[in-house]
């Protein structure tokens, strides 16, 4: 059984990021950058499936030069080999559903397991538009994930409680951050990651058309939060939310 796992790198969730000068997108001088926290858990699952089933765990990445690193920090993880799709262009979720369709029928995984969104743009869309390209059944924000022979059961996150879906593979599931906790990466893991194979790929090779039909115009901080005020009894906390058009 092979897993692919797409990743992607993102600044780091705990830095503090501001706008650029130019108001269109943030400023990364100095920035220090991670794997995306729900794609970080679709790798931990798939090593842990990996350890319970014996499967191939494939890794891939979208983007520069750089992203070299997020691709050895999941390979020291327990990830056996990794892709690399080498591109500066910008794109959105459909590009991004594009390439890795055209991975999926390079690799032919069972199961593509990824985060549910990414947390620099939060558009939660790539998964869904990949299940759709490749007209493949999908579980979105699991919360477990079980492998029964040829069929996945799947237990995910709803607003109103949890969902148990059952599929057929081949099929994509998306993470959500209570399926499981990453593991803390130990000498060994890197220095075995070194010897893994990283195989690059060009768009070219893929023969995607990534047209970006998404364009940031304006970016801008949230405002800041006015300040907190007590109240000394019931009666003056109502008057104050009818002030303020609470109630």
């Amino acid at each position: 059984m092979k897993i692919l796992v797409p990743i992607k790198r993102v600044p780091d969730p705990y830095a503090k990021v501001k706008v650029n000068a130019a108001g269109d997108g943030i400023e990364t001088a100095g920035l220090k950058y991670e794997i995306n926290p729900f794609d970080e858990i679709a790798v931990e699952e798939a090593v842990r499936l990996d350890e319970k089933h014996g499967c191939e765990v494939v890794v891939i990445s979208i983007g520069g030069p750089e992203c070299d690193e997020q691709l050895r920090k999941s390979l020291a993880m327990g990830a056996h080999r990794g892709l690399h799709v080498e591109t500066n262009e910008t794109l959105d979720s459909l590009g991004v559903a594009k390439i890795l369709k055209a991975v999926v029928e390079k690799e032919s995984p069972d199961i593509v397991l990824m985060g549910k969104q990414a947390i620099d743009d939060d558009a939660n869309q790539a998964g869904q538009m990949l299940a759709a390209l490749c007209n493949w059944p999908q579980a979105t924000f699991a919360s477990k994930v079980d492998i029964d022979g040829r069929s996945v059961r799947v237990e995910r996150e709803t607003d109103t409680g949890q969902e148990t879906l059952e599929m057929p593979l081949p099929c994509v599931i998306t993470t959500d951050l209570r399926l499981n906790e990453p593991r803390y990466v130990a000498l060994p893991g890197i220095i075995k990651a070194r010897s893994k194979p990283v195989d690059k790929l060009s768009l070219a090779d893929l023969g995607v058309n990534t047209e970006c039909r998404v364009k940031t115009t304006e970016m801008h901080p949230p405002k800041p939060r006015a300040a907190g005020k007590k109240v000394n009894s019931v009666a003056e906390l109502v008057a104050e939310l009818k002030a303020a058009g609470a109630l």
